[in-house]
């Protein structure tokens, strides 16, 4: 038979009210009683139930992890950050895949029906009227990885994507390519959007450098390299800047497949700083994106947020950096 309250109260030798107390984070109860109670459930081996806990404290722990983009294998390191983060303070993510999901009322009924307590949208891609969906029936919720804005409407944690393409394009012009390409993630993504738009606005400076930009479908290593043997039909660049490592590593392997050489033939630059791309077949030069301090900061904001329901929405950003490895010919 399953121990119950109860029965932990009785061998204990206190009230039910007690017990509860004693299980209950932040409850008026002594260390004496506290210590008698798990002595008594331990022996019975009683665990107390969180899902039944909740009908009285209205706190599921429960916290939404939303994201789309499983295809890309950054996301195993996200979650696995996640989720631990998560758990070491007592929450519990509920993991949910949006990918090719666009209507955000259903995301939102759904994550409804569970009374999550907090929602954590962890996804550059996803429109932002997902996280103000949530946010309109007053679920805490914060975009990581979402889009910088100076005014957000909800919690931005992540990075200036504008000024990650500023880095990439400095970084190509410095090492005096002729002919630069941006190799970007899907269009409609806004971290695709702003990469580009600050690799455009840091090329202006340099006129004499021609300048091309193209998409690949998703941020996959098929897709990667489906467009850069769509682009080996014409004239290629002398150097790229992928919107994404595993978008690099796509492009990788279809660049040697047409009989070229990386750096020699093309150079390539990406973004994320995945531990792949440190592996010693790819070793590719990219974008560090610090994603242990965006994640960790995005969960003690949602803690923050269950103390502070109504705080206004911030906006936190981490810088990037450039991770020399062997993929762009050497600086002058």
């Amino acid at each position: 038979m399953v121990a119950t309250l109860k029965d932990v109260a009785n061998k204990a030798g206190v009230s039910t009210s007690a017990v509860s107390r004693a299980f209950t984070d932040g409850a008026s109860v002594s260390s004496k009683m506290r210590k008698k109670v798990e002595k008594a459930a331990f022996e019975l081996g009683y665990s107390p139930n969180f899902l039944a806990r909740s009908l009285t404290t209205r706190r599921t722990k429960l916290i939404g992890l939303v994201s789309n983009n499983f295809h890309n294998p950054i996301f195993l390191e996200v979650f696995d950050l996640f989720t631990r983060g998560l758990q070491d303070r007592g929450l519990r993510p509920l993991l949910v895949n949006l990918s090719d999901e666009t209507n955000p009322e259903q995301s939102l009924q759904m994550l409804r029906q569970y009374s999550v307590d907090g929602v954590l949208v962890a996804s550059s891609t996803l429109p932002p009227e997902f996280s103000m969906a949530f946010r309109s029936k007053g679920i805490p919720v914060i975009n990581t990885f979402g889009r910088y804005s100076s005014s957000p409407e909800v919690h931005v944690v992540g990075i200036d994507n504008v000024e990650a393409g500023r880095m990439a394009a400095r970084e190509l012009a410095q090492r005096n390519y002729k002919a630069v390409g941006f190799l970007g993630g899907p269009e409609i993504a806004t971290s695709t959007q702003d990469r580009l738009k600050g690799f455009l606005e840091e090329m202006a400076k340099y006129p004499l450098i021609k300048i091309s930009h193209t998409f690949a479908k998703e941020y996959s290593f098929q897709a990667g390299r489906a467009e850069m043997l769509r682009l080996s039909k014409g004239d290629v660049a002398e150097a790229y800047f992928c919107g994404d490592d595993v978008l690099s590593i796509g492009v990788l392997s279809a660049i040697k497949d047409i009989g070229l050489e990386v750096p020699k033939d093309i150079g390539l630059i990406g973004f994320n700083d995945i531990k792949m791309s440190s592996w010693e077949s790819i070793s590719l030069t990219t974008i560090h994106q610090p994603i242990k301090q965006i994640i960790n900061s995005s969960i003690e904001l949602m803690v923050a947020m269950f103390d502070e329901p109504n705080r206004y929405p911030e906006a936190r950003l981490f810088p990037c950096q450039i991770v020399e490895r062997g993929t762009l010919r050497p600086r002058p």
